[in-house]
């Protein structure tokens, strides 16, 4: 997953996030983290070094392994910060009480998930008032891009008309449009406080693609990051970072 796919959407995930942390906490304030489908744990460990307490609730034990083995390998310090739990995103109400956290993730789960509304609400509810809720999903509105450019035209005109894609691993899974999440957060009382897009130049390149020397990754970064915040740029990026706050 070290591909330069995985290193921009991480990279610049991280920036945007922090970006909203700094704007909406006192400096230094410790915070507490719930990580949705963590992954490989990139986000959760990088907001412990920073200091933050970090839950990690994934329900592939593939993957959980896999984070249990990373952070393994991290400071006595920074692993006394990370609680990695076994469990679905879709069951927070199980594992967390009311207001338990300060910051919720949820990146790249929606898409595996058929109703996201109920899930999205189950996040709001374990977030203390003004707290972050920061998601990660697929860009319905710019389905047909990837195909189209790839001359792909048979899945480029059917996504069009569905949200549902099969995905590099090819699975069939579904993307979210931004006014419906939009909407969505509202009615779960997290309404929407900021948003990004995120991958517009690399999302063609393939998994095995490895980033390119430093100096050209900062100049590939640079320009992924202003067009991830420039109109009409990051309405057709292949993900869409969105950020609600707690009322």
């Amino acid at each position: 997953m070290g591909g330069i796919r995985n290193t921009v959407r991480q990279e610049l995930v991280a920036r945007q996030l922090e970006e909203q942390i700094t704007a909406r906490f006192p400096v230094g304030q410790r915070l507490r983290v719930l990580d949705v489908g963590l992954g490989q744990g990139t986000q959760a460990l990088r907001l412990a070094r920073a200091g933050h307490k970090v839950t990690g609730l994934e329900s592939d034990p593939t993957m959980l392994a896999a984070a249990r083995a990373t952070l393994a390998g991290e400071p006595a310090g920074i692993q006394e910060r990370v609680r990695l739990i076994e469990g679905d995103g879709r069951e927070t109400g199980v594992h967390f009480l009311p207001g338990t956290f300060d910051v919720v993730l949820c990146h790249g789960v929606l898409m595996y998930v058929d109703e996201p509304d109920p899930m999205l609400a189950g996040l709001a509810r374990v977030l203390a008032p003004g707290g972050l809720l920061s998601v990660l999903v697929r860009n319905a509105d710019a389905l047909a891009l990837r195909p189209g450019l790839s001359g792909d035209w048979d899945t480029a005109l059917a996504a069009f008309d569905s949200a549902r894609y099969k995905n590099r691993l090819g699975l069939s899974v579904r993307a979210d449009h931004l006014s419906e999440l939009t909407a969505t957060l509202a009615g779960i009382g997290a309404p929407l406080h900021a948003w990004y897009g995120v991958r517009l130049f690399t999302d063609l390149a393939a998994d095995d693609t490895l980033p390119p020397p430093v100096e050209e990754l900062t100049r590939l970064l640079a320009a992924e990051e202003r067009a991830g915040r420039t109109d009409p740029y990051r309405a057709v990026a292949a993900l869409l970072h969105l950020c609600g706050v707690r009322g």
